[in-house]
């Protein structure tokens, strides 16, 4: 009976002595604990600049690459903080406690210095944009505001949380329309802000099916969550981008020349839209940047709506 309970008994979630060893592993792990892969949800800084034809022009470039960068740094901050806050729920999901702080790789203190040092870097490295002045510094501030608030408290209010994590991706759309000093439309807005909200809700839903009775253990709001309310969310917001791309593009190509690309360009985006809903329907989405990265359907209407789109802004 001894032996069969001892057989029985999970391993203990917690550190392997073996990967805590040694300054290489720490490297390791503040590198991993970065997650360079998320810096793709960045390029959003480029979206409203190239919607308003100035990636072409050298100096506006510049200024939006060095937004991408700060961008960057400021997102890796908030990734070291979030964890050394959900360190202990993070032991708890079965992929999570992977991650270098939960599983004792990178010491709590360390991870702290870390996300405060990048934060403020990032603000550093705003206000030195040049043309910017102290308005880049400030979306940047607002962007760190909004996800040190999501991490100690938002995350935990239905609804909210869906909402707090896509004015993230608004908030770079306006950071890149700030360094280059271009207006932005109220249509580019409406898309922006509806498009992210579908993806955050996709999101949502492939962890609430990926951790079925535990969801709540690891995400709090999971538990006010049904499959059926993140279904409606998502059928909502996907109507409502589509909805206001489709208006944006006329309205682009009416003051255009050639009004044909923008019209073109909303082809590929709504199958764009459509393609990812079937990923997450099948189970897909839980990393909307893995999604993007390995299917390749996604991948030629995203590539073929660019070229579309930017056909219509630098040629029309």
């Amino acid at each position: 009976m001894t032996q069969q309970s001892e057989i029985a008994r999970p391993p203990a979630v917690g550190p392997d002595p073996a990967s805590t060893r040694g300054p290489r592993s720490r490297l390791a792990g503040l590198a991993r604990t970065a997650r360079p892969k998320q810096w793709l949800k960045n390029v959003l800084v480029f979206a409203a600049p190239g919607a308003a034809g100035v990636l072409t022009h050298p100096k506006p470039l510049a200024r939006v690459c060095l937004a991408f960068v700060a961008f960057c740094l400021a997102a890796s901050g908030t990734y070291f903080l979030n964890d050394s806050l959900d360190y202990e729920a993070d032991r708890a999901h079965p992929t999570k406690r992977n991650r270098p702080i939960a599983a004792g790789i990178v010491p709590l203190p360390l991870a702290r210095a870390t996300g405060a040092g990048l934060l403020a870097l990032a603000i550093l490295m705003s206000l030195a944009v040049p043309g910017a002045t102290w308005h880049l510094a400030l979306v940047v501030a607002v962007y760190v505001a909004l996800t040190l608030s999501y991490s100690l408290w938002l995350k935990h209010q239905p609804v909210i949380d869906i909402a707090a994590v896509a004015a993230g991706f608004v908030v770079r759309t306006i950071a890149g329309g700030v360094a280059a000093d271009v207006p932005i439309s109220q249509w580019f807005l409406i898309v922006a802000s509806f498009g992210s909200l579908f993806m955050v809700s996709g999101k949502r839903s492939a962890e609430y099916a990926e951790m079925g009775e535990e969801r709540a253990s690891t995400r709090v709001t999971l538990s006010y969550y049904t499959a059926s309310f993140l279904r409606y969310v998502r059928g909502v917001t996907s109507s409502v981008a589509i909805a206001a791309y489709c208006l944006w593009a006329f309205e682009k190509a009416d003051a255009a020349t050639t009004h044909i690309w923008f019209e073109l360009s909303i082809v590929p985006f709504v199958l764009g839209i459509l393609r990812y809903a079937l990923l997450l329907e099948t189970g897909h989405g839980g990393a909307p940047e893995e999604v993007v990265l390995t299917d390749r359907t996604l991948q030629v209407l995203g590539v073929l709506w660019a070229v579309l789109f930017a056909v219509g802004v630098y040629a029309g």
